[in-house]
């Protein structure tokens, strides 16, 4: 068996990941900011970049991700990528987001690139907007209202639970076979947020609408919960290009790498329903 380190292991994506690995009978080394309460877990500063080159040190593979909160995503990836590299890492899976390679010159694609020119055995998965930021990030606004509050129109999103994006990110942290590939991750279908707030209404019972709100209401919203400044605006920006209907391509990514369909809308709200009754 192998051993591979999680970034964000007590995030969505990566806890799923780090579940899905250590069920498989590999050792995990679960990244925490702060200090551990468990074997499993290895200290790391992301933004002073303090425990990388010890995390990384005999790692077979290593699952990369920007913590949120940060606007400049390449100057926490970037030395990840060199640490692993330094380290003699046999496989890095970089997670980014859909759209980040539109342009050169933003942060995620800068480290996307920083990647690519490394020499690792390397992926990247550009994932599209989450199910499951209907029950945290977007949860106030639903259980508070009984709206979803976005700046989006009536576009429409191909949302993919983050079950599917951990196990993709398991199948290739754990192989060589599409190294140097990335792959743009969505669900099976795209929806528009009065579509989404239809099925959450029938699945809990209550009146749940969608509300288009003006970018500005947005901004401050993110800053009166406390995001720093440079990251609500990073968060109205990419919003914007869900509006402008980026967000609405399919892929069959998923499918192709794990074997099984995306997970429906549906099913996860299902699921979650007692997240949205409190």
């Amino acid at each position: 068996m192998s051993t591979y380190l999680v970034i964000g292991a007590s995030g969505n994506v990566g806890a799923e990941l780090a579940r899905l690995l250590a069920e498989a009978g590999h050792t995990v080394r679960r990244a925490t900011s702060r200090a551990p309460t468990a074997p499993d877990q290895v200290r790391i500063d992301a933004a002073s970049g303090d425990g990388l080159a010890a995390a990384m040190k005999g790692a077979d593979g290593a699952f990369l991700l920007a913590p949120p909160g940060f606007a400049q995503q390449d100057r926490l990836l970037v030395p990840m990528i060199d640490a692993a590299k330094a380290a003699g890492v046999g496989k890095v899976v970089l997670m980014s987001a859909m759209g980040a390679n539109a342009d050169d010159n933003v942060p995620m694609r800068k480290a996307e690139l920083h990647l690519e020119a490394s020499g690792l055995a390397w992926n990247i998965i550009r994932p599209n907007w989450f199910m499951q930021n209907f029950h945290t990030f977007w949860l106030h606004g639903i259980v508070a209202e009984g709206a979803i509050q976005l700046p989006v129109g009536a576009a429409k999103g191909s949302f993919i639970d983050v079950r599917d994006i951990a196990d993709v990110a398991a199948r290739l942290i754990t192989s060589h076979e599409l190294d140097g590939r990335d792959f743009d991750l969505t669900g099976a279908v795209a929806l528009d947020h009065d579509a989404v707030a239809a099925i959450l209404s029938r699945e809990t019972g209550r009146s749940i609408r969608f509300q288009d709100i003006p970018p500005e209401a947005m901004r401050q919203g993110l800053l009166g919960a406390g995001l720093p400044a440079d990251y609500a605006e990073f968060l109205v920006t990419i919003l914007g290009f869900f509006k402008a209907g980026y967000a609405e391509r399919v892929t069959d990514a998923v499918a192709r790498i794990t074997g099984h369909a995306p997970r429906r809308f549906e099913d996860y709200a299902r699921e979650h329903r007692a997240a949205w009754l409190v």
